[in-house]
């Protein structure tokens, strides 16, 4: 009893004010019928306010889950646009000669970008029908890597900021020929390379991969030209890109399957036939006779 009337002494002062502050908001309220419209919309006004801050912040909080529920989406409708287009691709008309054929969303699990062989971890492995050699895009459909292992829930995909692949690629506009290539250091720089001397190539052009590239889906974006400068020899463009896809920011994946390029990369690793086996069989010739 005594710490109650020791704590009501030490308060009283504040309370007695905040009593009477009540008292007086009160009897002014209730003085006019003016008064008490212009307090009932000042009250309207910080509850609806307060609602809408309290409506960001739960936004806010449900990004990831909405973006993980995009990413699926996204997966879905393109693996149904995929098998479209494969399935009436008489009356359908596509740039794509080779042309995905089913999308998997995958959350990162974990990304490096301070090594010269960098690495992504995804959350989907086999029993999600994800296999090596899946390309991986970001939601935006950028270039991002390819997968190189996988576990039954997890899968592992070698990064394109590494210093070791090279992506067959071509500039949107004029669709001359290129290679693009990481060469270390900045993870939002790419370099690009043997752009012809002809090319109409100017600063903002687009970069993309083309068919066959082995890596990823014809039209797939890796970055737009920063800079480039004539060679040494004077025949070819090199250049600078900014990569599309922000590596430090991603954190949800669409993997792409697309079995044509597995043919690609058959083709690459058979040895030339030898000639005679691809050439049709000739008769042999007779010489002409003299009456």
């Amino acid at each position: 009893m005594n710490k109650l009337i020791y704590f009501i002494k030490k308060i009283y002062t504040p309370l007695i004010f905040f009593v009477v502050e009540i008292l007086a908001i009160y009897l002014y309220a209730t003085s006019s019928p003016y008064t008490t419209a212009q307090l009932r919309s000042f009250n309207h006004h910080i509850l609806g306010w307060s609602s809408g801050v309290f409506t960001k912040v739960s936004r806010f909080f449900s990004l990831e889950h909405d973006n993980i529920a995009l990413n699926e989406r996204i997966a879905e409708l393109e693996t149904l646009l995929a098998n479209y287009r494969r399935l009436n691709s008489d009356v359908v008309e596509t740039d794509l000669d080779i042309s995905p054929e089913l999308y998997v969303p995958a959350k990162v699990v974990s990304n490096t970008l301070n090594r010269e062989q960098n690495y992504i971890v995804v959350n989907k492995g086999i029993d999600d029908c994800v296999r090596i050699g899946m390309s991986v895009l970001s939601p935006e459909g950028y270039a991002v890597g390819y997968i190189t292992n996988c576990s039954e829930r997890f899968s592992i995909a070698t990064s394109i900021l590494s210093t070791s692949l090279k992506i067959s690629s071509r500039l949107s506009t004029d669709k001359s020929m290129c290679l693009a290539y990481w060469g270390g250091g900045d993870a939002s720089t790419f370099k690009v390379a043997d752009i012809s001397k002809y090319a109409k190539i100017e600063v903002g052009e687009t970069i993309e991969a083309i068919d066959f590239s082995e890596y990823f889906p014809s039209g797939t974006i890796i970055g737009t030209l920063e800079s480039f400068e004539m060679n040494d020899d004077k025949t070819m463009y090199s250049g600078t890109l900014r990569l599309a896809a922000d590596f430090s920011r991603i954190d949800n994946v669409i993997l792409v399957d697309n079995r044509d390029i597995d043919q690609v990369r058959l083709l690459k690793k058979e040895p030339i036939p030898a000639l005679d086996s691809v050439l049709p069989e000739q008769e042999d010739k007779q010489e002409p006779t003299t009456n």
